[in-house]
């Protein structure tokens, strides 16, 4: 398929209701308002171009973005790629999913998620955090800096509750997918959840909700599912 054919398709799946949806969480346009089952049909097509999946980001319509995410190869993709993606990111979402996903299992995970957490623009801080979050779902514990986790932990114990509004929900579930995901560090990351307790969040005209850190750990712990990691993030 080519660029202008995956456009043709996407709005050919776009409705209404779903647009509405997206608006509600703060989508900006241009988008069609596809849902994300309806757009995996496209992913085999684009998978076969890597260069056609950075045109379909580059367009800035939301959902040719997240194509673009589900289809492209994390461990292709270059840095100065990336850096294009985290600034062509107008809203909450891209950031924390799109780009951070792919960064995330790219090569240059841990350096851009440093890089972008220090951020003075909150949605590339968010993308910082998500990416972090995403990368210790996924990397084998050995492969992690352990100290340098348990003080972006301490960070957020000391700091989330003064972030800007996005900043403080990608550090929450920094603190999740921290007590999730790296055994080693599942105390500490509780002992942070137990002391930040809830976080506010405005998540605008929508029934979202801000996870309890600690509950969402403990019921994990629970299931016995803590240190098992991921296959993939994206999704």
């Amino acid at each position: 398929m080519i660029y202008e054919e995956v456009m043709q398709s996407l709005a050919g799946m776009g409705t209404e209701q779903t647009k509405s949806t997206f608006l509600r969480h703060g989508a900006k346009e241009p988008f069609f308002g596809v849902r994300i089952g309806d757009m995996k049909k496209l992913v085999k097509h684009v998978k076969k171009d890597q260069g056609l999946a950075l045109q379909l980001y580059a367009s800035g319509n939301y959902d040719a973005m997240y194509l673009a995410g589900l289809s492209i190869n994390p461990k292709s993709i270059t840095k100065e790629q990336l850096q294009q993606w985290v600034t062509g990111a107008n809203w909450h979402s891209p950031a924390e999913y799109i780009v951070a996903r792919v960064a995330a299992e790219s090569p240059y995970a841990r350096e851009l998620a440093v890089e972008w957490i220090g951020s003075p623009e909150e949605l590339v801080a968010v993308s910082g955090w998500s990416t972090y979050a995403n990368y210790v779902s996924v990397a084998p514990d050995e492969a992690l800096d352990l100290e340098e986790i348990r003080r972006y932990l301490t960070r957020v114990r000391d700091t989330i509750h003064g972030e800007r509004n996005w900043v403080r929900y990608v550090m929450n579930t920094f603190v999740i997918s921290v007590g999730a995901y790296v055994e080693p560090l599942t105390e500490d990351a509780m002992a942070v959840a137990e002391a930040i307790g809830k976080v506010q969040v405005d998540v605008g005209n929508t029934a979202c909700k801000v996870p309890l850190a600690a509950e969402y750990i403990s019921k994990l712990e629970a299931k016995g599912r803590i240190g098992s990691k991921k296959k993939t993030c994206i999704c």
